[in-house]
C-alpha cells in the first residue's frame, strides 16, 4: 500500500508538485485513486491569488476530480472498492438551500482539494459516477456541471418552449445548453468566436450571436425572441455583461447569476430587475443531492460532457494557463496517471 502521494499545493502565484503522506482513512472514510480532475475559472484566482475568498497558499489544489475507490473505512455502508465516484464540491452542504457555513466546506480552499494521486475524503464527500461516463467525463460534473443544474431549477424550473440566453462557451455554459434541452428549453449562445458558436449550433443551440459583431447583443437576444426577451439568463460574466444580460430578460424572468468573467465590481441599477419583475439570484455551485440527480440524468438521457482538451498530471499548470487564454469550448480536464 503507498504511503506517499504526489500532490499539487498552491504557492504563491504558482502551483507546487509535492511528495504527500497519504491520509489513511478513518471508519466514516473513503479512500480514492485518482484518474482525472476538471479544471475550474475559480482554480486559476486561486492559483493566481486573485480569488476573493481568500488566500489559499498551502492548500491541495482543484476541487473537481473523479477516481476509483482503493480503500473504505469499517462504518461505511454504500462504497466498497472498485466503485467509480466524484467528489461532491461542497462536502459539508447535502440537500436544501445553501447552508451558512457551505463555503467551509469546499475542496480546493478551504478544504484540501483533489489534484492528488490519493485523496481521503468522508463517504458523504463522494457520488458514484454515472455508469455511462469515463473518468475525464465524469470529472466535469461536480462544479460546471451541478451549476448549470441548479440555474435551471431556480424558482419554477425551466419548462418546455422557453427560452435560455448563455453567455460563452465555457463548462457552465455547455453543460446549461446541453441539460436545457432536456427540459425542452430552446438556447441562445453567445461567443466572440464563429467556430465555437458554430459547434454549439451542433450541439442544439436554437440561435447563436457573435457579440464582437454586435456589441449591443441584447438587442439581438430581443430580436431572436419576437422582442419578449429570454425566460432565463445564465449569467457568468458580472459585471461586464449583467446590464445586457437584463435587458435580455423577459418580465417576470430568471437571472442566475454565476460567474465574474467579465469582471469583478461595478454597480447594479436596480430600475430594469424592478421595471420586468425580474428575479436575481446568485448561484454558488449546489449540493451533493443536485449532484446525484445530475447524475442520473445524464445516465437516463446518455447526456456526454464536452472535454475541450485533455493534459497530463504533470501538465497542471499548463491546464490552468489554457483555462485563463479562454479558448476552450466546454471542459479542460487533466488525467492522472494510473
Amino acid at each position: 500500500m503507498a504511503t506517499r502521494t504526489k500532490t499539487y499545493v498552491y504557492g504563491k502565484g504558482e502551483l507546487r508538485l509535492e511528495e504527500r503522506p497519504v491520509t489513511e482513512p478513518g471508519p466514516l472514510d473513503v479512500q480514492v485513486r485518482m484518474r482525472a480532475l476538471s479544471i475550474n475559472y475559480r482554480d486559476r484566482l486561486i492559483r493566481d491569488g486573485a480569488y476573493p475568498g481568500g488566500d489559499m497558499t498551502g492548500n491541495v489544489a482543484l476541487s473537481d476530480g473523479a477516481g476509483e475507490v482503493v480503500a473504505v473505512g469499517e462504518r461505511v455502508r454504500d462504497l466498497r472498492p472498485g466503485d467509480r465516484v466524484v467528489a461532491s464540491f461542497f462536502q459539508d452542504w447535502s440537500a436544501g438551500p445553501m447552508p451558512p457555513n457551505a463555503m467551509e466546506s469546499a475542496l480546493g480552499g478551504p478544504l484540501d482539494g483533489v489534484a492528488s494521486e490519493l485523496v481521503t475524503l468522508p463517504e458523504h464527500g463522494w457520488v458514484k459516477t454515472p455508469d455511462t461516463l469515463g473518468f475525464a467525463e465524469a470529472a466535469t460534473l461536480p462544479c460546471a456541471g451541478v451549476t448549470a443544474w441548479n440555474a435551471l431549477l431556480l424558482g419554477d424550473a425551466i419548462q418546455p418552449g422557453e427560452a435560455l440566453l448563455t453567455l460563452g462557451t465555457g463548462g457552465v455554459s455547455i453543460f446549461a445548453l446541453q441539460l436545457a434541452q432536456l427540459f425542452g428549453a430552446r438556447v441562445i449562445v453567445t461567443s466572440s468566436d464563429d467556430e465555437k458558436l458554430a459547434r454549439a449550433q451542433e450541439l442544439g443551440a436554437f440561435a447563436t450571436i457573435n457579440y464582437r459583431t454586435h456589441p449591443s447583443w441584447s438587442d439581438e437576444v430581443l430580436e431572436r425572441t419576437g422582442g419578449r426577451g429570454v425566460d432565463r439568463v445564465v449569467e457568468v460574466g458580472g459585471a461586464g455583461t449583467l446590464e445586457q444580460s437584463l435587458a435580455s430578460v423577459r418580465s417576470g424572468g430568471t437571472l442566475a447569476l454565476i460567474g465574474v468573467l467579465g469582471g469583478i465590481g461595478g454597480r447594479i441599477d436596480p430600475v430594469p430587475v424592478l421595471m420586468r419583475a425580474a428575479r436575481l439570484e446568485g448561484v454558488l455551485i449546489g449540493s451533493r443531492t443536485m449532484l446525484a440527480d445530475l447524475v442520473r440524468a445524464v445516465d437516463v438521457h446518455g447526456l456526454r460532457p464536452v472535454v475541450d482538451r485533455t493534459f497530463r498530471f504533470d501538465q497542471l499548470s499548463e491546464a490552468l494557463d489554457a483555462m485563463a487564454e479562454g479558448r476552450h469550448f466546454g471542459k479542460i480536464v487533466v488525467e492522472v496517471e494510473r
